[in-house]
């Protein structure tokens, strides 16, 4: 596991208490690209499971994962895909 992905991990656990989270790092895939060349950051997709996306939106659910990564989008990720589910959706 890279080093950031870990700290994402860290943060989202920290912050959401997830039943499930797996974190693909998908910055090889976009090598190249301007703006890993420009501020290093890596691509990533998140599918994350927790009690507290129950009843919230799409929109609502990804505001609590952005929150819960805060600055770590300044250095560390420059794209993030989200697939934030409450448990009873998940599958």
């Amino acid at each position: 596991m890279s080093e950031r992905v870990a700290a994402i991990r860290a943060r989202l656990e920290k912050a959401l208490s997830p039943d499930f989270l797996d974190i693909e790092d998908q910055s090889a895939q976009h090598a190249g690209h301007a703006g890993v060349r420009e501020r290093g950051g890596g691509h990533f997709a998140v599918h994350i499971v927790a009690d507290c996306f129950a009843g919230k939106s799409r929109i609502a659910r990804h505001r609590l994962v952005n929150d819960a990564l805060g600055d770590a989008f300044k250095a560390d990720i420059h794209a993030l895909s989200i697939r934030a589910e409450a448990p009873d959706e998940a599958g």
